[in-house]
């Protein structure tokens, strides 16, 4: 990306009872809300009976991203994680898996084996944030 150029980003949000997944999206075009919302539905409509992600957000958002030139913003292009914390000690590079979710024994002792003790790996926790939307940032 070269300076000037812009990026715009999409949200894909699905929810159903206690269970809630969303997916971030980037394009180098702006898209109008309607026109992000009619791609979402003529891609649901023809994902939704057949795919083979982990949720439908997944699946739309892999498909956004091979027909129409999205970029799906998932754990697989993490480069780094870094956990921030007021608390000195709970400040920390955490360990990126390969993208799957899924974390190995050998990853968590990966840090150890090492002798890096500022790596921190192992399951990640979901923490869910009741945000005012109409505050500023």
């Amino acid at each position: 990306m070269q300076t000037g150029e812009h990026v715009y980003f999409y949200e894909l949000h699905e929810g159903d009872g206690d269970l809630y997944s969303d997916a971030l999206l980037t394009h180098e075009r702006e898209f109008t809300a309607d026109e992000f919302f009619e791609l979402v539905q003529e891609t649901r409509r023809r994902v939704q009976d057949t795919f083979e992600e982990d949720t439908l957000v997944e699946a739309i958002a892999h498909e956004l991203e091979r027909s129409h030139g999205f970029t799906y913003v998932s754990d697989a292009l993490l480069v780094a994680a870094v956990n921030v914390s007021r608390i000195e000690e709970e400040n920390y590079l955490a360990a990126v898996d390969g993208g799957d979710g899924a974390w190995s024994e050998d990853e968590e002792d990966e840090g150890a084996e090492d002798g890096d003790d500022d790596l921190q790996t192992g399951p990640w926790r979901t923490a869910i944030l009741d945000l005012d939307r109409e505050r500023p940032n």
